[in-house]
């Protein structure tokens, strides 16, 4: 290696990687297992949360877990998916949105109106409150998955009157209530929420009246 062919990187300097959205989702997962178990305290997992949630590096996210279990193994940014066919709903070929994340810690946070759903939406309340209201929103994906995670706060979820609604979460000293329903239409979105609420409360129903106005429209 000579002066006339420095190395590309610096070799006392490692390569800066930005944080993409697969990333935070992902710490943010183990971080919410981590307070299932009992390894972080909801102040810990509020602090690591917030955190996550606005880091801009790989390397900002990394100390995040690096004292549990799941951080003793080695890190790799997440993979990001090859292109392929678009998919969506009733033929329309809507792509697959990535993961929208709505985070309220000692605040308030919410999604109502005519927004887009993609198929996967991220929720987290610490020592605050979240509203999502899906009654007039735009189903890009048949199958929406919800990811909740209350702690010392509150999450209502409210869906149309005609989509199917399940659960796949559980209270921790706090309550996990989801008015499972099945729509007679088998076009119709699926809603599937899951996650866990600590000395908090997740709440989510169908509104009577409110109605996906044609189940395979985009």
């Amino acid at each position: 290696m000579s002066a006339e062919n420095p190395p590309a990187v610096p070799l006392d300097k490692q390569p800066v990687v930005r944080a993409s959205d697969a990333d935070r989702d992902r710490i943010a997962d183990i971080l919410r297992e981590a307070l299932a178990e009992g390894r972080l305290d909801p102040e810990e997992h509020a602090e690591r949360v917030e955190a996550a949630y606005r880091a801009k590096t790989f390397a900002e996210l990394e100390p995040l877990i690096q004292d549990l279990p799941a951080g003793q193994r080695p890190l790799a940014p997440a993979a990001v998916p090859a292109p392929g066919p678009a998919s969506g709903r009733g033929g329309h070929g809507l792509k697959v949105a990535n993961a929208k994340n709505v985070v309220a810690v000692f605040s308030g946070a919410g999604r109502q109106g005519r927004w887009r759903v993609g198929a996967r939406i991220n929720v987290t309340a610490v020592f605050g409150g979240v509203e999502l209201d899906l009654t007039e929103a735009i189903f890009e994906q048949q199958y929406v998955v919800i990811n909740v995670t209350a702690v010392c706060g509150g999450v209502e979820i409210k869906v149309p009157e005609n989509v199917s609604l399940r659960s796949g979460g559980s209270g921790v000293m706090g309550g996990f209530e989801v008015r499972e329903s099945e729509s007679a239409d088998p076009g119709a979105p699926v809603v599937l929420v899951r996650g866990v609420a600590v000395w908090g409360g997740v709440e989510a129903k169908p509104v009577p009246g409110k109605r996906v106005r044609d189940l395979r429209d985009g």
